[in-house]
């Protein structure tokens, strides 16, 4: 009686939490440009100055510029990621504006230092004195001071030309010695400047945070590359597309996995019901692994994730007929679902080793679509583990030792199949 109770409550509450949840759960899921329309680009990157080098840091700071530039067009949560030695890949959905954001994006962020010298007053800081190509790429770093805060340090590439700018600036008066860093438009500090600087290293002192800090360095040494950026490859997919494209593989992936949950149930029957069941909990839970994660949905990532049901099945499958044949070898309900179980798990789990090697081969030498369809692959045979071999084994255990399982046409098996001991 424990045992059936066990086994109500169990289901009971999945249910309910899977019904409740999945309408939040399926909202939440972002979905990519193939699915919601927007473009992809793959940039090429290559020294602005001969002789430079295209090194993996500043593909990343580059990558950061990107993003930053595409969220200040309105563009939510770009994916922008560096791929091998010297590219980069842009994936944008949703955007609306499609020509304005890529116009946007081929323009590099532009690093300058300001200064009021012969400015009319009230005009701010209109002079120029440097820009991102007078710093030594990557020269800007963060320390923390004796006293608890922190300060940049930036390294230029002629002393002498500092020394000079620092010299006009230190002279002015009522509070107009300031030398103002801009990242494009956007003022990001204006440190004073008491004295002339005859050095290539200079010191930025405040009342710095950490974070404050890592983000001035960084946005100095983002302007300090001297990288170019050339489009190789483009791909557009219209929103109405996208749409139509979201649309025929939910429903194709729906009519297949409703295939699949009649199948289990004519052809396995109780067994059958079970794994129906952990299917349902199987499909939500790789829902809440793709919340938890925030991965975007692409068509590739479904293709996984439709796969992945079908493995699922595999596993129940294996367990189901490994049951049957103990069953048909004259062995009672119970010690066949003993023996079933023991005797499949090593194959069952054998499978998904493999597949999750060949998951982790596809994510660590793979890029773009591939990463996508190998970390949706990965998510779904550890959730698969979870519910389609322990749960599931664990769901049947419930059932069976509950004593309600006496005929063995419910475990799919006719009487005169069973052979005589």
């Amino acid at each position: 009686m424990k045992r059936l109770l066990a086994l109500i409550v169990t289901v009971v509450v999945t249910l309910g939490v899977v019904a409740a949840t999945s309408p939040w759960l399926v909202d939440q899921v972002k979905l990519g440009l193939d699915l919601k329309g927007g473009f992809e680009i793959l940039y090429e990157a290559e020294p602005l100055t001969e002789g430079g080098q295209v090194t993996q840091d500043a593909l990343r700071q580059t990558a950061k510029s990107l993003e930053h530039r595409a969220n200040e067009t309105g563009v939510a949560e770009p994916e922008i990621t560096p791929e091998g030695a010297n590219r980069i890949r842009v994936k944008i959905a949703g955007v609306t504006d499609e020509a304005n954001v890529r116009e946007i994006l081929k323009t590099p962020s532009q690093l300058t230092f300001r200064s009021a010298v012969g400015c009319t007053e009230g005009t701010g800081y209109c002079k120029t004195e440097l820009t991102g190509t007078d710093f030594v790429e990557g020269g800007a770093s963060y320390q923390q001071t004796t006293l608890g805060g922190y300060e940049i340090t930036i390294k230029l590439k002629d002393a002498s030309k500092f020394g000079e700018v620092t010299k006009s600036i230190a002279a002015l008066t009522n509070g107009q010695n300031q030398l103002a860093i801009y990242m494009d438009e956007t003022q990001v500090s204006a440190p004073n400047v008491s004295q002339q600087i005859n050095s290539s290293d200079a010191v930025i002192t405040g009342d710095f945070t950490r974070e404050e800090a890592k983000d001035l360095a960084d946005k100095i040494n983002l302007g300090a590359l001297p990288l170019k950026l050339t489009e190789k490859y483009t791909q557009s997919v219209g929103a109405t597309l996208g749409k139509l494209s979201l649309q025929q593989t939910l429903f194709a992936g729906g009519l297949g996995t409703v295939l699949i949950l009649i199948f289990m149930i004519v052809f396995y029957r109780l067994p059958g019901l079970i794994a129906s069941f952990t299917i349902i909990a199987f499909i939500w839970l790789l829902l809440l692994g793709f919340w938890l994660i925030n991965a975007t949905l692409t068509l590739p990532g479904i293709a996984a994730f439709i796969l992945g049901i079908g493995m699922a099945v595999d596993a129940n499958i294996i367990m189901a007929e490994r049951i049957k044949e103990e069953i048909r070898s004259g062995k009672s309900i119970l010690s066949a679902h003993r023996a079933g179980s023991k005797r499949s798990f090593l194959t069952i789990i054998d499978a998904h080793v493999t597949t999750i090697i060949a998951a982790l081969v596809m994510f660590f030498i793979g890029t773009g679509a591939v990463k996508g369809f190998a970390v949706v692959l990965l998510l779904t045979e550890v959730v698969s583990i979870l519910t389609n071999v322990f749960f599931s084994r664990f769901l049947l255990s419930l059932l069976i030792r509950s004593n309600l399982v006496k005929k063995t046409t419910l475990l799919g098996v006719r009487e005169d199949e069973i052979r005589a001991l």
